[in-house]
């Protein structure tokens, strides 16, 4: 069935009903009288302004790390996948997702979606729980740039496969249910995780743990491609915008790790500097581990190692030394390196290795952050336990094991529930023909050569 037909129609006219429906909403929600902005910092202020678009760099960044590594029937859906995010998140987050993060706390789990209401008393003053000196809205702001681009890195388990109106309704289900509840026990003052004393500095459990294992959930059930056969390697459709990409996210990183300070800080500078030696011992350490299975150094590689070095650093990145961050960096890249290799040999089709990388790239930094992390560094967090922190080592260990439990059964619920709604995975006809074609009508092929391409069934 192709995505002209009367059913996707349908699914377009209860679209819109929603679409109309969230503008009555937000036209009837309540304003609040913003409070006077006092105890802002401009320099923070601005320092931050940039940080939070630097984070959303990084969802196109990723569109093209994705997008180059997929064949190239697939390639604007694979990039699509990660944009729409920027429209379907934001909308959720107005709505109600900054409140399920961050409003008023309810037992430590989700916030409570009445508390900022499509952004209702959100302006210029700063929230002295959340962030001192910085407007509340531009808190917001930051916030979901880290919401807008966990379900896009999802997309890279089930790339190739899967019919894109169900990926959006997975997505936002996805950022409710998922998303939102774990940034508020993580991030918010009266969070379960961050009562345990879990330290995350900018999302290795929110966003990369999290998108692992929903990624992982999701490529067991939707299941092998066609034609998918261990250690068959498919051409990738154009590696140059691998390297844009990468490029792109390195950059974007840097709001993502130091904007997490919250301010222009010497944290801020720290977070900085661990992050981009992270990255660089990760990408040397990627090319090493390849040389030793006797592969040659590729530009793939290279980009691979250096975003798992990036997702590896992100929850340490303000509590550890730049020492500490070339072993993390380099240890995340060997692990990652080898269970790439596993993966390709066995009967999980996860395309774009995203488990591999921003799943075990996750759990190790997790762990690295529980053994190397130094209050001399930061005095707002602990030490590890190389430094005689066994309780952190212990409360990372047990909140890794519930995060990914509880991840990859909720995921598993979403997907089954979306399933019900409208199926996940595309027919084998629209998958032979290439998403491009069969979801979106595109293609970046000539168009002398789309034209000779058969319809969609």
């Amino acid at each position: 069935m192709s995505e002209s037909t009367p059913f996707s129609r349908r699914r377009a006219q209860l679209a819109l009903v929603a679409l109309v429906g969230a503008c009555a909403l937000g036209l009837g929600a309540p304003v609040a009288e913003a409070k006077p902005p006092t105890g802002l910092d401009t320099g923070d202020t601005a320092w931050m302004l940039t940080a939070t678009a630097l984070v959303l760099l990084m969802t196109p960044g990723l569109s093209f790390f994705y997008g180059g590594m997929v064949r190239n029937k697939n390639v604007l859906s694979t990039m699509l996948q990660s944009f729409v995010a920027m429209s379907l998140v934001s909308l959720v987050w107005v709505a109600f997702g900054f409140s399920l993060a961050f409003g008023d706390s309810m037992g430590g789990i989700v916030g409570d979606p009445r508390t900022y209401w499509m952004l209702s008393g959100v302006g210029a003053a700063p929230e002295p729980t959340l962030a001192k000196t910085i407007p509340l809205a531009l808190f917001a702001l930051f916030q979901l740039k880290f919401a807008i681009i966990t379900p896009a890195l999802i997309t890279g388990s089930f790339a190739e496969r899967v019919r894109f109106s169900s990926y959006m309704i997975f997505m936002v289900l996805f950022t409710v249910v998922v998303y939102c509840p774990l940034a508020h026990m993580t991030w918010h003052p009266n969070g379960l995780l961050r009562q345990w004393g879990v330290l995350d500095f900018a999302g290795g459990t929110v966003v990369h743990m999290s998108a692992g294992f929903a990624a992982l959930t999701g490529a067991v059930f939707l299941g092998r491609r066609q034609d998918h056969q261990p250690g068959l390697v498919h051409t990738p459709a154009n590696i140059p915008y691998v390297l844009l990409g990468t490029g792109m996210l390195w950059f974007g990183w840097f709001g993502f790790n130091a904007g997490s300070a919250l301010a222009a800080s010497g944290t801020a500078v720290q977070a900085f500097l661990t992050t981009n030696t992270a990255s660089a011992a990760a990408m040397f350490a990627w090319l090493v581990v390849d040389g030793l299975r006797g592969v040659r150094p590729s530009a793939m590689g290279a980009c691979i190692g250096a975003v798992v070095g990036l997702v590896a650093i992100t929850p340490a990145a303000g509590f550890v030394s730049v020492g500490s961050s070339v072993a993390i960096g380099a240890i995340a890249a060997g692990i990652s390196n080898l269970a790439a290799h596993w993966k390709s040999k066995s009967q999980l089709d996860d395309t774009l290795d995203v488990f591999p990388c921003h799943g075990v790239g996750g759990i190790v930094g997790m762990v690295a952050t529980a053994i190397l992390a130094d209050k001399r560094i930061n005095p707002d967090g602990a030490d590890g336990l190389l430094y005689g922190g066994t309780a952190l080592f212990k409360t990372h260990i047990l909140a890794l094991l519930a995060v990914g439990a509880a991840v990859i059964a909720l995921s598993w619920l979403l997907y089954k529930l979306v399933d019900l709604i409208s199926p996940m995975r595309v027919s084998h006809e629209q998958e032979q023909l290439g998403l491009d074609i069969s979801q979106h009508g595109e293609s970046v092929r000539a168009e002398g050569e789309l034209k000779t391409q058969p319809a969609a069934t």
